[in-house]
């Protein structure tokens, strides 16, 4: 079974669980997880990633009550079956909430050039 680096920063003050998550999130995000597909069981992913396994545990509860994994008895972990509707809704609603900071910078007399500019930089 193959799966995608997950990049912990063990410096930040983000903790090591949430870092989990958000690597899943975004990998699945991205189309390199993709509905269906198996990740590592528990004990795999925290021995790859040199945790302990209750922090990989805490990341796989928050993720499933976030519907991105569902695990099934004796078979493993898997991306849901649905995870593209969930995450298009998640991504829709942001970039509707983007859309009205622009809209409110508008009406402040700054051009959306100058907004897309001023968020390249």
């Amino acid at each position: 079974m193959s799966y995608p680096l997950i990049n912990l920063d063990y410096q930040s003050r983000i903790p090591i669980y949430q870092q989990i998550v958000n690597n899943i999130e975004k990998y699945v995000a991205f189309g390199i997880l993709k509905e269906k597909e198996q990740i590592p069981s528990i004990r795999d992913m925290a021995s790859s990633l040199g945790v302990n396994p209750n922090t990989v545990k805490k990341a796989y509860d928050i993720l499933e009550s976030k519907s991105v994994i569902r695990t099934v008895s004796t078979k493993g972990t898997f991306i849901s079956d649905d995870i593209l509707k969930t995450t298009k809704m998640k991504v829709d609603k942001e970039i509707e909430i983007i859309r009205e900071k622009i809209n409110d910078l508008v009406k402040m007399g700054i051009s959306v050039d100058e907004v897309i500019e001023r968020i390249k930089k």
